[in-house]
């Protein structure tokens, strides 16, 4: 019997002020794997991503994580969820009143019995992980956004999350920069196992985490496939995608 996906969505629809901008999303997302979400300005992959851990509520459709519908979650009910299904958000939403210490270990010390013996050790690991040892008493005003971002990373996996979201991981960034970004989430993610789902407009970077890709248009999705797949296509919006952005 086929494994169920980790992250299932049907008939997904979301509208803001009236205005259409998820349709009826369908898409399945496996265990351990990098599902690349790509798509167009205004289609709606920022807003997909956020009803994958109950950030927004569906208007029509629903979303199953790990066997568990979130439509039937009360808000009270979400915090396991959002512990399950970490996100690194496109401007990192790092506190700038904390150093790097104390954002990484804010989800520690908020969920966990860890004394700081033991936190200071775990935040040590996970900046490692990061490629960003010795940075503990660096505050945001004072990172690069490369390190902001990796900041951040270390501060979603703190938890060992089953899943991370990543929205627009490398907008804004130089090529080189980004370069690295993508090596450390494709690293971290074939080093720890979680599934991943990336929102990106960035196709080198897409072909360098990606197992699958999903483009959505028109508020679903046009095409779902392997990166193989998705650089024979013959679909014409995918077709324009490569050959821009390759």
């Amino acid at each position: 019997m086929a494994t169920p996906p980790f992250i299932s969505v049907r008939g997904l629809k979301k509208a803001f002020g009236g205005k259409p901008i998820l349709r009826g999303i369908d898409l399945d997302i496996r265990a351990g794997e990098t599902m690349v979400v790509l798509g167009g300005s205004g289609e709606g992959k920022s807003v997909m991503l956020r009803h994958l851990n109950g950030l927004l509520r569906p208007d029509r459709g629903e979303v199953v994580v790990d066997g568990e519908h979130l439509n039937r979650l009360s808000e009270d009910a979400f915090g396991p969820v959002r512990l399950k299904v970490a996100m690194v958000f496109q401007g990192s939403a790092l506190f700038d009143s904390l150093n790097v210490y104390q954002n990484v270990s804010y989800p520690i010390r908020e969920h966990t019995k860890m004394n700081e013996r033991e936190m200071r050790g775990r935040v040590a690991e996970l900046l490692a992980m990061v490629e960003l040892s010795g940075t503990e008493r660096l505050y945001p005003a004072e990172l690069s956004g490369g390190m902001r971002k990796r900041v951040a990373l270390a501060r979603a996996i703190a938890l060992q999350p089953r899943a991370v979201l990543y929205d627009e991981p490398t907008t804004g960034l130089d090529p080189i920069t980004t370069h690295k970004i993508s090596a450390l989430i494709r690293s971290l993610q074939d080093r720890l196992g979680f599934t991943s789902v990336v929102v990106t407009h960035d196709l080198k970077s897409a072909f360098m985490v990606g197992d699958r890709f999903a483009l959505l248009d028109n508020g679903r999705v046009r095409f779902i496939g392997t990166a193989d797949e998705a650089r024979t296509s013959r679909d014409e919006l995918m077709r324009q995608f490569i050959d821009a952005g390759l």
